[in-house]
């Protein structure tokens, strides 16, 4: 059911207004034109949340590499959160994960043809992929995480809204996790509803519809995620869904992500024992994270698998210090999306038509 992950901390409502006023008034700066927005002669996709934390901007970001890559030369630039670098950074597939982020890595690792850059003035990274003989021949750019970075007004603005955190239900920071009030959500072209159940029934689908209340102009599309087989993170190898529950399996669940209740409800759909160890978000693995890590696998009953996120599977690489028993039995649990309601055409089309009339 929508809403059911929200937790509102209560005694930090009277500080909301602080926080809405200071949104409020960034925003109306950008409205009047004080704080201008530009616009470039280019393909450019906003792809980002009002919600803090994980909406699932990553595999939305890889949805729209896999339907552009095919025709056109796409690059994907990244502030980088939590890098070790600074300025402008192309990445290369040998980049060190910490230069350039967790997600920029990933996304560079699973797609090495296309452009994947960082930094924080979005203005300045646009640019330099448009002027750098590298990067020259790019074709359309996916800005990840920008929705409040209104310093580039974007051809399509896509908001991904959590089902399980419906910004309706929430309360703007520091009581919620609402970056910005609701009502800005009409800055988006399309609204795309992730985390979706797959039988999500047509009532469902018209609850969430009129709590949105958008506006004409905007499109609504409904996503869930697809998972396939679990890949060893240390080493080849691959293991089928489907005999963690054959074999009983219990499962350390072990994340450093935005919304870990979502990756253990996800997990319990294959496991009949989930132990979960979550971290904060973009945590950069210590080696006393590691040892935690061996005590709490050691606890656990067998037969026993370590199962991490694609996001958590860099930083975890890297780590020193986890015994023979976890790096044998670690596992990357990949996730793509799927767009519900038989509307992935439509969504196809709509990017794909604005990409070729702005080319």
């Amino acid at each position: 059911m929508e809403g059911d992950l929200i937790r509102i901390n209560e005694w930090l409502l009277p500080l909301n207004w602080l926080y809405g006023v200071g949104t409020d008034v960034r925003n109306l700066l950008f409205d009047i034109g004080f704080l201008s927005s530009k616009k470039y002669d280019i393909p450019i996709i906003s792809i980002g949340n009002i919600t803090a934390g994980g909406t699932g901007k990553t595999p939305h970001i890889e949805y729209l590499i896999r339907l552009l890559a095919r025709n056109h030369k796409v690059a994907v630039l990244s502030r980088g959160y939590k890098r070790k670098s600074r300025g402008y950074v192309l990445a290369q597939t040998d980049t060190p994960m910490e230069n350039i982020g967790d997600e920029p890595w990933q996304i560079k690792q699973k797609f090495p043809d296309v452009y994947v850059a960082v930094d924080s003035n979005r203005r300045h990274g646009i640019e330099k992929l448009m002027s750098d003989k590298k990067t020259s021949d790019v074709q359309v750019i996916l800005l990840d995480d920008a929705y409040q970075h209104r310093y580039v007004t974007p051809g399509i603005n896509i908001l991904l809204v959590d089902y399980h955190r419906m910004i309706t239900e929430d309360r703007l920071l520091p009581a919620g996790q609402l970056r910005e009030r609701v009502s800005n959500k009409v800055r988006a072209n399309m609204v795309i509803v992730t985390k979706c159940p797959r039988d999500l029934t047509p009532i469902g689908y018209r609850v969430v519809q009129q709590a949105l209340h958008l506006k004409p102009f905007q499109s609504l599309f409904f996503s869930t995620f697809k998972y396939g087989n679990l890949k060893k993170l240390f080493g080849e190898g691959e293991m089928r869904l489907e005999q963690i529950w054959k074999d009983n399996m219990h499962v350390l669940l072990l994340t450093g992500i935005g919304n870990p209740q979502q990756m253990e409800q996800d997990m319990r759909k294959f496991a009949q024992y989930v132990t979960p160890l979550s971290y904060p978000d973009h945590h950069y693995f210590t080696p006393k994270d590691a040892e935690e890590i061996n005590n709490a696998a050691q606890k656990m009953q067998k037969p026993m698998i370590v199962v991490t996120t694609e996001k958590d599977a860099p930083r975890l690489r890297n780590l020193k210090g986890l015994n023979e028993t976890v790096r044998e039995n670690t596992f990357v649990f990949p996730i793509e999306i799927e767009i519900l309601k038989e509307q992935e055409t439509k969504l196809n089309e709509q990017i794909i038509d604005y990409v070729h009339k702005n080319s």
